[in-house]
């Protein structure tokens, strides 16, 4: 029986879309075409698609029968969770050949490595790389030779960019194609603790570099659970990628295989359309893995943004009202020391979808691309005999310090709270942070940058109490950086104890930690709201129990102060910021998911 939370906030999100999504759904409806789509075009159109194809392929496809399945990937040798990529447009071809098919890589995407660009001027472009990813796709796609579609993609952005992009084309079947993590490395524990000793100047950089080579250092995705990762949790959860795909290793024995079985499930017949998997069930149901599993803050972002390409209207009191009621059943760093393999071995996804239908937390009754069914889902694939199967996933856990069942979670609640007050609205992670430090009361140190913050750090100007208000870090002030850097400096005051908390209308990390950060604070202060009014000194409470994020007492004159201008931005042009100005100028707010894209969909 579904949870009857889970059925209330589902028929919300329902009612409250009804008319963006029927207008998404009328869209759908105008794109399907009664045979292969190629069959609308003209000779000359196809002989330009089909140019440089084998002949073998040109001779199938001219007889119209043949299906066309087109790759979006976002290859790169920089990043390594997408360098396994450069070689599956070759297992691809020859997989859809097997099945007398054809396949062409359709478009490629760019992808940015936010590990790369903390702290830098290029994650100013990093938030709204997926716009541009999304839109990529849609470049891709838009040629209509293709009869389905295979996202190759895995990193921050890139997999809300594909989804974002696909659902423009949501009459076709798509599925999306895993590249795995990275084998483990330094343990993520190990690798903070250098980080921080770096930061107050105990070890040198050599030291730092040697941590940080030993953490990233091979093909396949940064193994602690944070944006990337959680991306792939919410495409299993949703049904939008094969069972127990996820978490496999680039060179596992099961990574081609499962390869080959996303080619035969996206040129099956019976495969239904990515705009009949992607409804308010299936987000809903994404909400509530990312809650189970202590996901990506940068959800409360990507989620809001996906469902609204789709017609679907979501904010934030949906996600607190489903963590009041999901319980947290994995550790997985920053909410433990366990990395993405760790979690994979002790019965990974199929584990937690197994557990999470037993308690009437997902919607089983959801279209994937298997078809009707989540219970599927609650499976994991291995070889038998040297062919691709599925077995049941484990009904115990193999290791309770990672996952927990439900009758034995680690939180009864799903550590995803929503704050509200005289500063307006924010998320905040609590998963992993101490139930100690949940609460602050303390004077604000504003500024403008994480630069600045950092500055007063070294000159040793924050050794107390404090809340730390970073502003004008919003989507439409400067692109809505992550604040990474700023967790090494503010996790050694915590540790050593003073009562430290962050506050920021910018995002945080996705592997977001131990100091308490009220982040995606809306309106931000860029579009007037209340942080631009805060001053140095101005007591502020951040209760992330209660939910409140809010001055101290009355402030005189807090109303009537003049806001904090927004600073004129330095040298523009540098590092290509100077071309997502109309990005900025046209995003929505944090909460409707800061994408200038689907504003429009609500007056459809």
């Amino acid at each position: 029986m579904t949870h009857p939370v889970l059925a209330r906030v589902t028929a919300r999100i329902a009612e409250r879309s009804a008319a963006p999504r029927a207008a998404y759904l009328r869209m759908l409806q105008a794109q399907r075409r009664p045979g292969r789509f190629r069959e609308g075009l003209g000779c000359a159109n196809v002989a330009h698609a089909f140019a440089a194809m084998p002949a073998a392929d040109k001779l199938a496809l001219r007889e119209a029968r043949t299906p066309n399945l087109g790759l979006v990937t976002a290859y790169n040798d920089m990043l390594s969770a997408h360098q396994p990529y450069e070689r599956y447009p070759a297992i691809v071809r020859e997989a859809a050949r097997a099945l007398g098919a054809t396949a062409q890589v359709a478009g490629g995407v760019p992808a940015m490595c936010d590990g790369v660009t903390q702290g830098t001027e290029g994650m100013e472009l990093s938030l709204f790389s997926r716009e541009v990813i999304a839109m990529a796709t849609a470049v891709s796609l838009t040629h209509n030779v293709f009869d389905a579609a295979l996202m190759l993609g895995v990193c921050d952005k890139i997999v809300p960019g594909l989804l974002m992009g696909a659902l423009q084309f949501g009459h076709l079947p798509v599925v999306f194609v895993p590249a795995g993590p990275m084998a483990s490395g330094l343990a993520n524990e190990a690798k903070a603790k250098v980080r921080q000793q770096y930061a107050q100047g105990l070890v040198d950089r050599a030291a730092l570099l040697a941590a940080e080579e030993a953490a990233y250092h091979g093909p396949g995705t940064c193994t602690f659970y944070g944006t990337a990762n959680s991306n792939q949790m919410l495409l299993e959860v949703m049904g939008l990628q094969l069972p127990g795909a996820s978490f496999v290793h680039p060179d596992s024995t099961l990574r081609e295989p499962l390869t080959r079985e996303a080619v035969r499930v996206a040129l099956d017949p019976a495969t239904p359309a990515l705009g009949t998997v992607l409804d308010e069930r299936a987000i809903a149901n994404g909400i509530v893995g990312l809650l189970a599993t202590g996901g990506s803050t940068n959800h409360t972002l990507h989620l809001v943004a996906v469902a609204r390409a789709a017609g679907l209207v979501v904010d934030w009191d949906d996600f607190a009202e489903l963590s009041a009621v999901v319980p947290l059943l994995a550790r997985v760093y920053p909410n433990g020391q366990a990395d993405v393999n760790h979690f994979h071995a002790a019965g990974g996804m199929g584990f937690v979808i197994g557990q999470l239908l037993a308690g009437g937390l997902l919607h089983e009754d959801v279209q994937t691309v298997l078809g009707p069914g989540l219970s599927r889902f609650a499976a994991e694939p291995w070889l038998d005999a040297g062919r691709l199967a599925w077995r049941d996933a484990p009904r115990e856990s193999a290791e309770r310090s990672v996952l927990r069942t439900l009758d034995d979670p680690f939180s009864t609640d799903g550590g995803l709270k929503c704050l509200q007050g005289r500063l307006g609205r924010a998320v905040i992670k609590t998963s992993a942070v101490a139930p100690a430090h949940r609460r602050v009361l303390a004077p604000a140190v504003v500024v403008e940058s994480q630069q600045q913050l950092a500055a007063l750090f070294h000159a040793g100007a924050l050794q107390r109490d404090f809340i730390a208000v970073v502003r004008h870090q919003g989507p439409q002030a400067n692109g809505m950086p992550e604040l990474h850097k700023l967790t090494p400096l503010l996790g050694s005051l915590q540790d050593a104890g003073f009562r430290v908390a962050l506050v920021t209308d910018g995002r945080m990390s996705g592997a977001s930690g131990k100091v308490p950060a009220a982040i995606h604070v809306t309106p931000e202060a860029a579009a007037g709201g209340p942080l631009g009014r805060v001053r140095d000194g101005d007591m502020l409470l951040l209760d992330a129990e209660a939910g409140v994020l809010d001055l101290h007492g009355e402030v005189a004159g807090f109303e009537s102060r003049a806001p904090a201008a927004l600073a004129a931005e330095a040298e523009p042009g540098t590092a290509g910021r100077g071309l997502f100005q109309l990005f900025r100028a046209h995003a929505a707010a944090a909460e409707a998911g800061a994408s200038p894209l689907f504003s429009a969909w609500e007056n459809r």
